[in-house]
């Protein structure tokens, strides 16, 4: 096995999202997260600078998710989290030769191939550690690793320093990567709105504003 695999965690729908519990109905942040994911395989699986994509999910619909798009699965037997589940993915990959991983979360909705190509324009030769930080910096939004497994993880509000700061431990200086389609993850009432500012193509948007809630979030927003 060659080249760098794209790690893609999916913690279960039905207990995701809980941040936007203020602004919408369980079944309103399921569904959302649900396109969401979707939006974020379709980009993965359309960028020709991966060599795969694996999915790392205990959850039964984003496993018929993966392989409906031909991504691989690694069925994750607890819900561990979002960090043991990066983990998990980088440890395979490395245990089967993979050169590296981009590891990206399921909530990127504004996520387009050419974000992906351009982490991966800049990584280097291994060791190499490169980051793409949330827009406020303080999330880690991707993150490549080469090798896959060199770079422990530990995501979190507040990920993006400590991560940088293990790279250099480690003795690799992290390469930084900024772009608006990696930048905004969507944890908060403010995010998706946010995104409605600045929407890109996709189910997301799309569901968004046929459910009313681009219009409510707006009311609430101008309230």
């Amino acid at each position: 096995m060659d080249g760098v695999w794209a790690v893609l965690p999916v913690k279960n729908i039905e207990n995701a999202k809980q941040r936007l519990a203020p602004a919408l109905a369980p079944d309103e942040r399921q569904k959302l997260f649900q396109v969401m994911v979707e939006d974020v395989l379709e980009t993965l699986i359309q960028t020709q600078a991966l060599a795969g994509v694996l999915v790392v999910t205990g959850d039964l619909h984003a496993q018929r998710l993966a392989k409906s798009y031909g991504a691989r699965v690694l069925i994750e037997p607890a819900n561990a989290g979002h960090t043991q589940a990066s983990m998990s993915g980088a440890h395979l990959l490395a245990k089967e030769g993979a050169r590296g991983i981009i590891q990206v979360p399921g909530d990127l909705p504004a996520l387009q191939p050419d974000d992906i190509a351009a982490v991966l324009h800049v990584h280097g030769a291994a060791p190499a550690i490169t980051i793409a930080p949330s827009n406020d910096e303080r999330g880690s939004n991707a993150i490549a690793c080469s090798p896959p497994d060199l770079l422990p993880f530990r995501f979190g509000e507040n990920s993006f320093f400590p991560h940088c700061a293990k790279a250099r431990e480690l003795g690799v200086e992290p390469t930084i990567v900024r772009r608006p389609g990696l930048g905004l993850d969507i944890d908060t009432p403010s995010d998706l709105r946010a995104f409605l500012a600045s929407p890109a193509d996709g189910r997301t948007f799309d569901y968004l504003v046929s459910s009313g809630l681009a219009q409510r979030i707006g009311d609430v927003n101008h309230s």
